[in-house]
């Protein structure tokens, strides 16, 4: 085990391949400080129109835009995207996409403060879970895996999974969008937004190398469409739990997904030894838990009041807007 981990760092990153870490944590801080403002934005709409079981009506999204703080924390998401992006142009995306789960700390942190509902011991033990199971997660990936050029094969791969992944969320939300919860809506924004990086570098990958063709194009409608679902699903997430809550889901479920991508559809771990993988397993479950956990401990998320009665004081009082 010694002698194959010494290999391992011996074919460590290059220096340049690491520029995009401090790019991606920036992007860490516009991330929590957008779902805030945009968390805080879902719950006025709510509390102005009615609670949105069934998911967000087209009527509470156009009221969406008129609240300034739903505004203010899209744009601040805009610019947590464009620093993900310029990351994943620096760095391999198993380096730089779990840096995200920095955010969940800070939307933790920024979230009580605002609503002044202080967390429980079992909340702060969930979230260091996430934090500890995505650490491990990435350190194992930063030594075992290795970035690899997205075949034409592999890129149809992903496509079809992709595909068949839209279909499955697009019909569940059909069919049975009155029985969702915030963890629904959080794993299933999660799941899409982790093609949507997947997708993003393949883009801007074949983008920097000229790479035009159908392939391209089929690539970004795919990225397109698994954003939209995605953001609707966050703002749903936002309408039935809190912050921090959504945020742990993205930031756990998307990078784990990007990377389980990266190692089974594009052979990135394929010098690893068993252990590793085994580890690769242990911590992505440990992270996981720890989401489900805080969906079940955390002290907005695991009453039965509506949100807009659970968050009538920060709502009300925040001077967010």
């Amino acid at each position: 085990m010694a002698t194959e981990l010494m290999d391992a760092l011996e074919l460590a990153y290059q220096p340049s391949q690491l520029l995009g870490i401090p790019v991606a944590l920036v992007g860490a801080v516009f991330l929590s400080l957008g779902a805030q403002l945009q968390h805080h934005g879902v719950a006025k709409v709510e509390a102005q129109t009615q609670d949105a079981k069934a998911g967000l009506s087209v009527r509470q999204l156009g009221l969406l835009l008129a609240r300034p703080s739903w505004v203010i924390g899209t744009l601040l998401l805009g610019l947590a995207i464009v620093f993900q992006l310029v990351s994943l142009k620096l760095s391999p995306i198993i380096l730089v996409q779990p840096l995200g789960v920095v955010g969940l700390v800070i939307t933790s942190v920024l979230n009580a403060r605002v609503s002044g509902v202080k967390l429980n011991r079992k909340s702060v033990i969930a979230i260091s879970l996430c934090v500890g199971g995505v650490g491990a997660f990435v350190i194992i990936a930063a030594i075992f895996a290795r970035d690899q050029p997205v075949t034409t094969q592999a890129l149809v791969v992903i496509l079809i999974i992709l595909a068949v992944v839209l279909i499955v969320f697009g019909l569940l939300f059909a069919f049975l969008r009155h029985r969702f919860k915030a963890i629904m809506y959080i794993v299933g924004a999660g799941v899409l937004y982790g093609f949507v990086a997947t997708l993003a570098k393949v883009v801007i990958d074949r983008i920097s190398n000229q790479e035009w063709d159908w392939l391209l194009v089929l690539c970004i409608v795919a990225l397109l469409a698994a954003a939209v679902l995605g953001a609707y699903f966050v703002q749903n997430a936002y309408s039935s739990g809190p912050p921090d809550l959504v945020i742990a889901g993205l930031t756990v479920i998307d990078p784990l997904v990007a990377v389980t991508i990266g190692i089974v559809v594009l052979n990135e771990a394929a010098g690893a030894p068993w252990w590793a993988m085994l580890g690769f397993a242990v911590t992505g479950a440990v992270a996981i838990y720890g989401v489900f956990q805080l969906a079940k401990h955390h002290p907005q998320s695991n009453l039965d009041a509506p949100l807009t009665e659970r968050l009538a004081h920060p709502v009300g009082e925040s001077g967010l807007d």
